[in-house]
């Protein structure tokens, strides 16, 4: 089985450092790669587009970021999402639990689901099997 390429997108370095550490535990062959920005994110992608290997299987997206912010991401994502070369899972990670979010969030047809931080190593496992 080839490894399971993961984009995280998030400014928030602790997240990041145990997002890692858990998807670590699970003992799954994964390549993560960190952006701390959605601008940064978006920009790779863009460059990224016709290369499936290279495009994620997973991106988690954080909604509250500097520069490009996770909404102003999903704007941009969706009208690229038809030109990637392989069909990617997005989840938003938040530790917003604001029912307005959630709902918007799962009215964007890119987005699989809203999880509230952290990941957990089970909810990594199946998102990886699924």
């Amino acid at each position: 089985m080839k490894p399971v390429n993961v984009f995280i997108i998030d400014d928030d370095k602790l997240f990041v450092f145990l997002t890692k550490k858990t998807i670590g535990i699970t003992k799954l062959d994964t390549r993560i790669t960190e952006f701390g920005d959605g601008e940064a994110a978006i920009n790779y992608l863009k460059e990224i587009a016709g290369n499936a290997e290279l495009l994620p299987d997973i991106i988690f997206l954080d909604l509250s970021m500097p520069i490009m912010d996770g909404w102003e991401f999903l704007e941009e994502y969706g009208s690229l999402s038809p030109k990637l070369k392989k069909k990617i899972k997005l989840y938003i990670f938040s530790s917003s639990i604001s029912p307005h979010d959630i709902e918007k969030a799962k009215n964007i047809s890119v987005v699989t689901d809203f999880i509230i931080k952290p990941l957990l190593k089970e909810k990594f496992i199946e998102m990886v099997e699924n």
